[in-house]
Formats: C-alpha cells, sequence, structure tokens
C-alpha cells in the first residue's frame, strides 16, 4: 500500500470525480483539483464572498444593533457546506448553506462560472441530478425544492420536500425523481420525470403517518417507506402508489426502522431497527424469510478476527499486521443499554450489501468496535443467512465501506492512525481464495483516519483527518 502526501482541505469535503481522474478539496474559500495520478493543482477557483442579497437582508434584519457590523462581516465570510462533481466530471460545486450560494464551476473552462442566488427561503443543502446539468436546492423548513438548469438557466420549484437529507432519491438510470413530501399534514410522494424539466408524472398519498424516509429499490420498480422511530411500521410501493406489502414485527418493538437496505438484486430487503434485529423479506410475498440478530456470543462456526493490542507502537506505524484469528466461541461485550431515554445506543447504525449482495455488513451501535459480516447464499442455493466473519476493534469503528468495484473487500477506520481492510480474494498456500483482515499503519507523525472512502474505481483510498487528508493506493505487481 503506498500513502501520498498529506494535503490541507476542511469539513472533510474531499470528493474523487466519478472518473477517479481528479480529486476535489475544498480548503477555507477555495476549490482545489487535483490530478489522481501526480496529485498536482489542475484547478483552483474562490468561491465569491458576496451572500445573496436576501440572505444579506435577513442577517442584518435579524443582528441587534450593537452587534450588526460584526454579524454582516460573518455572513460575508464563505463557508464551503459541501461540495459535489457533475455525472460526466465537466463542473464541479460548493454550496455555502450560511451565505445562501451555490457556485458551479467548469473545468474545460476555468473562466466559465455560475451563480445560485437561493431566495429568504435559504439552503441546506445542494446536490447534482444525474445528467449533470441540473442543481438541485434544498430550502430551509422544508418549503422547497428548487431546480436550476445549468443550460437555460430556468429553475423549477417543488413545494414541501419532507426532508432535505433524506426522503428523496433518482432511478439508477436517472430517468425519474422520487420525492417525499408533506402536503395538508399528509405523506405523499411525488414522482418528477427528470429529462423533461422535472414535470410531475405522478403523485399520490402514503398510507404512513409520520414518515421517516424512503429507499427506492436498484431496478426502480419498488420504494420502501417506513415510519418514524415510535412505530415500527414499513410498507412497499409501485412506483405509480400501488401498496404492494407490508411489515410489522410481532410482537412489535418499543421502537421503530433504524435502517433499510434493498439487496443489489431488488430480491431482497434488509430492515432493522434498535432491537439489534435483522429482518429479511422477500420480494414475491413481502414477508419475512429471515431474523438475523445480535447475540452475547460469537458461534465457534463463524470467522473472528481480533485486531492486536499496541501494534501501532510495535511497527511505529509503517508497515501492516494482521489481525489475531481468535478461536470460538467468543463472547461479545455489548455496552448497556437504557431504553428509557429517548435514542438509545443500540440498533444498527449501518446497514449496506456489497456489489454482488453476497455479503451484508452491519454495525450495531450497543458494540461500537466490531463490524459484522453476514453471508447472502448466491443465485440458486438454498436461501440461509448466516453470520460469516466478526472484525473486533480497539477502538469503535466510525466508518466502514464496501469497495465499489471489487466485492469481497472491505475498508474501515477507527479515528487513529491506521485503517483496517478486509478481504475474501487472499489467494491460500491451496491456490484457494480465503479470507484476510489486515491493520495498515498510515505513515504520519500526526493524522487520524476519521473517515475512508473508495475511488470510484476500487484501486485508492481517501483517508479523512479533522483538517488533512492522503491517499493510498495499493501497489500493483
Amino acid at each position: 500500500m503506498d500513502f501520498t502526501e498529506i494535503y490541507r482541505q476542511s469539513g472533510g469535503l474531499v470528493a474523487f470525480s466519478p472518473g477517479a481522474h481528479f480529486i476535489l478539496t475544498a480548503v477555507a474559500d477555495r476549490l482545489v483539483v487535483r490530478r489522481a495520478d501526480t496529485f498536482h493543482i489542475s484547478r483552483s477557483w474562490q468561491v465569491p464572498s458576496l451572500p445573496s442579497p436576501s440572505a444579506a437582508a435577513i442577517a442584518i434584519a435579524s443582528s441587534r444593533p450593537s452587534r450588526l457590523g460584526s454579524h454582516v462581516d460573518s455572513i460575508t465570510q464563505p463557508v464551503i457546506s459541501q461540495i459535489g462533481w457533475s455525472s460526466d466530471s465537466e463542473y464541479v460545486s460548493a454550496a455555502c448553506a450560511k451565505s445562501g450560494l451555490v457556485c458551479a464551476f467548469r473545468m474545460r473552462d476555468e473562466d466559465w462560472t455560475a451563480r445560485v442566488e437561493t431566495g429568504a427561503e435559504g439552503l441546506l443543502r445542494a446536490e447534482w441530478a444525474p445528467d449533470g446539468r441540473h442543481i438541485l436546492c434544498f430550502s430551509e423548513w422544508g418549503l422547497r425544492v428548487t431546480v436550476w438548469s445549468l443550460v437555460t438557466g430556468a429553475a423549477t420549484y417543488i413545494q414541501y420536500p419532507l426532508h432535505p437529507d433524506r426522503g428523496h432519491a433518482f432511478r439508477q438510470d436517472g430517468r425519474y425523481f422520487v420525492l417525499a413530501e408533506r402536503h395538508k399534514s399528509k405523506d405523499t410522494i411525488g414522482v418528477y420525470d427528470a429529462t423533461d424539466s422535472f414535470r410531475l408524472a405522478r403523485h399520490y398519498p402514503l398510507p404512513t403517518a409520520s414518515m421517516s424516509s424512503l429507499a427506492l429499490s436498484p431496478t426502480g420498480s419498488h420504494v420502501a417507506v417506513w415510519e418514524g422511530p415510535l412505530e415500527y411500521r414499513l410498507f412497499i410501493l409501485s412506483l405509480v402508489g400501488d401498496v404492494l406489502g407490508s411489515f410489522k414485527p410481532d410482537p412489535e418493538p418499543v421502537f421503530g426502522i433504524r435502517n433499510v437496505a434493498w439487496h443489489p438484486s431488488g430480491m431482497f430487503l434488509a430492515v432493522s431497527g434498535w432491537d439489534n434485529k435483522i429482518h429479511i423479506l422477500e420480494q414475491l410475498t413481502w414477508s419475512r424469510v429471515a431474523t438475523l440478530e445480535l447475540g452475547t456470543r460469537i458461534p465457534a462456526n463463524v470467522a473472528i478476527w481480533r485486531e492486536s493490542s499496541n501494534w501501532l507502537e510495535a511497527t511505529e506505524g509503517r508497515g501492516f499486521l494482521s489481525y489475531e484469528k481468535v478461536q470460538g466461541p467468543h463472547p461479545l461485550n455489548a455496552n448497556r443499554v437504557d431504553n428509557s431515554k429517548p435514542n438509545p445506543k443500540s440498533g444498527t447504525v449501518q446497514l449496506e450489501f456489497n456489489k454482488t449482495g453476497t455479503l451484508l455488513l452491519a454495525r450495531f451501535e450497543n458494540v461500537p468496535a466490531a463490524v459484522h459480516l453476514f453471508a447472502f447464499p448466491a443465485p440458486g442455493e438454498a436461501f440461509s443467512p448466516r453470520l460469516r466473519s466478526v472484525l473486533l476493534h480497539s477502538s469503535a469503528v466510525m466508518h466502514a465501506h464496501w469497495n465499489p468495484v471489487r466485492q469481497g473487500r472491505l475498508a474501515l477506520s477507527c479515528g487513529g492512525q491506521a485503517m483496517y481492510l478486509w478481504s475474501e480474494e487472499w489467494i491460500g498456500e491451496g491456490g484457494a481464495e480465503e479470507e484476510m483482515a489486515e491493520c495498515v499503519g498510515i505513515p504520519a507523525k500526526k493524522f487520524e483516519a476519521r473517515d475512508v472512502r473508495w475511488a470510484p474505481d476500487g484501486k485508492g483510498l481517501l483517508l479523512i483527518d479533522r483538517e488533512a487528508f492522503c491517499c493510498a493506493f495499493e501497489v500493483e505487481e
């Protein structure tokens, strides 16, 4: 594993381009684009410092006379809150939520720029549409979504989105935009044709009383919606609004649904809440076919990998070291949970299938240092998902991500001077593939890997610290 030098960034805003040829970073009020092969700066833009007229007027009106000058000065300082690439890597964007601004720049023309100024509704987040020529701006207070076209400069307004950070999705082909909305105190879904200026194609009510979020199936044929944290109930609908099925476990848990994940084939749906159980639903009848549960002991037939104690000190943070292979059964120390308090520290904080759907990653909040990997049968095999491997660490796992290209490759970060890799592609002495887990030290004196992100081609990794980042690339033999 080769590591690059350490570079500056702000707010963890670092992103590979979709083709993995460039890396976009935000540094204070500047956007910097580096080549991914040489890390030389290819482009650099400064975000304009003037806020939108509405944001400035609101800031002045809400300021006290004695603090007026300082408040106006603070809003004129651009703070980039979000960055993004268009799907073809032609454009980059920087959103400044506090200033109510979104700026777009063009890679082929350094002088070209576009500026989106939000009105009195404010700005919470902005993201690219899959066509790479529209920017979606989500306003404060759930007022509306504004879709801006870089081609025509025209805007399309969609009223009353339910959530700015979740509850919306594009179909995989980018044709339809599905948005959870709330009209007249009722949950609804709007389906918009992204190829026809986001014209409304379908609009229908939902059976939920207070919808938490939605998840669109990989095939784009079904959408799963579920209630808020106080009721464990999930509904499956077609894209035209027909209710195809629902799920509610018996007995019903105290709290509701926390995470939902579609199988890449769209044939199965994994549902989990705060009760440390994962329910697997199948597509034909939308009934439960399996339940995976967090136990107090890891069975003997499960591969258990444990991070070696004090390995960073022994290796001085350089090189790599295999996890210790532990023989099961092995106790699993879970934190005590107080269900009488809001937001109990239990349940799944992450539920994610790998690229082919043969493995399901689960992280439970009351065992923060452990990662559970469940094996799913391949098509044609008997359906009996089981716990395959457990990775145990010295500190809490902060992030874990599957390789987007290779099916059996996982990267993790725990906030220390190391990253962690698990793979089922290791070639053993007999020539057969087997799994392997490794601790990889980061050769830097002061660097804590708080996040780890794969490059789109699966060949490199971004390692994110609080105000710096570096990259790691596998050595090709």
